[in-house]
């Protein structure tokens, strides 16, 4: 694995957009941030989300975007991007989804991180950039980023980059995770492979659990004729 280069650290609290005539709160509004801040098990130092139904918590306490998928986006919306574009508390460069695992551990200055789950774009995404169709794109690319759950608190700087520790022995991808979800949405193999991963957030296990009680219940039905 190549260099992980910690390119912006980014925080923010929840604030205000318009979104269809409506105003929402979001902390998608992330901006870059000089020096170090302390990482706890729910999130950085400064930093908020307004939705904790489903956004933040333990799974979901650091946000990670891969800086290299900027200049796509970029040209999509036709404007430059700063970092925290995408409300990600961490802007970094050598670890694209298709290279990170669910259940990796990383060293990030004084705190110890892992790997917990794609991240899902949501409709604060449009309100952001006035794209309806954002958070659709942002799934069908792939280039969602993804989730940290701090295993040890510690302070946190972007010097000494993010530093690989340990290396899932499941080896299921970001990329293949957002393949299944998304795209290969009946796919009983491709959901149990990533279920053997325990170190999958709650949320993703309850997703596809329920997925694949679906479509065991409806090969039941079929092979019963209740159909």
């Amino acid at each position: 694995m190549s260099q992980i280069e910690i390119v912006s650290i980014n925080v923010g609290k929840p604030a205000t957009l318009n979104l269809s005539s409506k105003e929402i709160s979001t902390g998608i509004m992330k901006t870059p941030v000089h020096g170090a801040l302390y990482l706890s098990h729910l999130n950085f130092e400064g930093d908020g989300q307004a939705d904790l139904k489903f956004h933040g918590g333990k799974d979901k306490a650091v946000c990670v975007y891969p800086y290299e998928h900027y200049a796509y986006w970029e040209n999509e919306l036709g404007i430059q991007l700063a970092y925290g574009a995408f409300g990600e508390n961490l802007t970094i460069r050598g670890l694209k989804e298709a290279d990170v695992c669910i259940g990796d551990v990383f060293q990030l200055g004084e705190a110890v991180v892992q790997v917990t789950q794609p991240r899902q774009p949501c409709y604060k995404l449009s309100a952001r950039y006035g794209d309806p169709d954002l958070p659709l794109k942002v799934q069908n690319t792939g280039y969602t980023g993804y989730y940290f759950r701090v295993l040890t608190e510690g302070t946190v700087s972007a010097v000494g980059g993010l530093v690989p520790v340990s290396r899932h022995p499941k080896a299921v991808t970001v990329a293949f995770a957002n393949e299944i979800m998304h795209h290969r949405k009946n796919d009983e193999a491709g959901i149990r492979t990533i279920l053997e991963v325990d170190e999958l957030s709650d949320s993703w296990k309850k997703t596809l659990r329920k997925r694949l009680e679906g479509e065991e219940g409806s090969t039941k039905e079929r092979l019963t004729g209740n159909l």
